[in-house]
């Protein structure tokens, strides 16, 4: 009986024994898994404006509803500050791996770029890529105190730090990046621990990171399974691509430009029509990109007192100081425009030096047109009679009837009396009554 009893118990503990296996094994297969051997891949080539931020959360939202790795090829100056912190949280957050892939050979991850780069699950760069120069600055050409300046460097710096440590990343060398605008060769943030990997184009990328694994937000740990993955790029959409183009720091300048260009040309020649329908659309656009990338509007306004200086020359005899004063408004507000902005995110030297010319030889152009029309004797009306010939239809002793430009007027010759079928000149208008005067050879 003693012996059945042990017996039972025996099978009851293998029993729970088993259950106990069966039961936990799903929370095993929960701690670990891998992927669907699935990539999409998204492509960042460009400044991080709020539309980058909009396209990155869709790719990654497709991704995770797909279960598979999501790499983000970037290439960037740097971009806004807001919207790094958008980006950033979104990738720290994903449900699925995320891989930054700092692409193609000689790119660059700057500024902002530093940040998403060391915020992903896996870091890589191409060689002859670089990342850092990552200080951060005021937006909007706001001038800050040393102390406000220095806040922001250190909330920044310790963010940075927080993403390093996070990841597992050399939070010293990433801080330097923040505090001292430190830059790193693809090599060298490899070797100082910035990035997981260094790879000659994406597909050597995907075949090394195979087998990785990662930790995401959730605790759970994944396991990348990459190598020969089915591969599907996630395209900006055609107003993604249209509103990413506008967020180019020259597009931008040059809009503002062509829009400020075409109402001065409807100032010149008012009632054309065309130029400044498009000048004011150009110009609308233009405000919306400069709002974007939070230009500096001391700059804004100066390029606009520049062309309101173009526009008085017209009127004040100034003998072309106006004109030399509104290039220099412009060449100063264009140069301001995004004075405060990283490297590379500026408008080009050349561009402003094209522009700044190409609206100087305009203006002058224009401007003497102008003037020599305001000048030139009117062609119609009262005006236009004056010097116009006609022929005397009655004898003018002094007054008679007179043919002038197809009509019949009363006229009085001033110069003595006028034959019948004489040719007489027009000299002024008195009310309804022609002046004139006999015609003379030499007229």
């Amino acid at each position: 009986m003693g012996l059945c009893r042990r017996h039972v118990r025996v099978m009851a503990f293998l029993v729970l024994l088993v259950a106990g296996v069966v039961l936990l094994a799903p929370v095993g297969v929960l701690a670990q898994r891998g992927t669907a051997d699935q990539v999409v891949i998204l492509q960042v080539d460009g400044p991080i404006v709020p539309v980058v931020a909009q396209y990155l959360d869709r790719g990654i939202v497709e991704a995770e509803r797909r279960g598979a790795v999501c790499v983000i090829e970037l290439n960037t100056p740097g971009g806004l500050y807001d919207t790094t912190q958008v980006i950033v949280q979104r990738i720290m957050n994903a449900q699925v791996p995320v891989v930054v892939y700092v692409s193609p050979a000689g790119g660059w991850a700057s500024s902002a770029g530093t940040f998403i780069t060391l915020s992903a699950h896996v870091a890589a760069m191409a060689p002859g890529s670089r990342i850092g120069a990552a200080h951060p600055v005021a937006g909007g050409g706001e001038e800050l105190s040393g102390a406000q300046e220095e806040k922001i460097t250190q909330d920044a710096a310790a963010w940075v730090r927080s993403i390093a440590e996070m990841r597992g990343r050399n939070a010293e060398k990433a801080e330097l990046a923040v505090i001292e605008s430190r830059s790193y060769t693809d090599k060298e943030a490899f070797e100082y621990g910035l990035i997981d990997l260094r790879a000659q184009n994406l597909q050597e990328l995907l075949t090394a990171i195979d087998g990785m694994t990662v930790a995401l937000s959730s605790g759970e740990e994944v396991v990348l399974a990459t190598a020969g993955a089915v591969s599907e790029r996630e395209e900006m959409t055609r107003v993604e691509r249209i509103l990413h183009t506008l967020s180019n720091p020259n597009i931008a300048y040059i809009l503002l430009s062509i829009g400020m260009l075409g109402l001065l040309m409807e100032f010149y020649n008012p009632g054309s029509i065309f130029p400044g329908v498009a000048g004011g659309l150009a110009l609308i656009t233009a405000l919306y990109s400069l709002g974007t990338l939070d230009a500096h509007w001391g700059g804004i306004l100066l390029i606009i007192l520049g062309f309101a200086l173009f526009a008085f020359e017209l009127f004040v005899p100034s003998y072309g100081l106006l004109t030399v004063g509104g290039l220099i408004a412009v060449t100063l507000g264009s140069l301001m425009l995004f004075s405060d902005s990283p490297a590379g995110f500026q408008v080009s030297v050349g561009v402003v030096a094209g522009v700044v010319v190409g609206i100087g030889l305009f203006v002058v152009i224009a401007g003497r047109a102008v003037i020599k029309a305001h000048r030139r004797q009117a062609t119609t009306g009262q005006e236009g009679m004056v010097g116009a010939v006609g022929v005397a239809l009655t004898a003018l002793n002094p007054k008679g009837t007179v043919l002038v430009q197809g009509e019949r007027w009363q006229a009085r010759a001033e110069d003595g009396p006028v034959a019948e079928n004489e040719e007489v000149v027009v000299l002024r208008l008195d009310g309804l009554n022609l002046i004139v005067r006999r015609r003379s050879p030499t007229d």
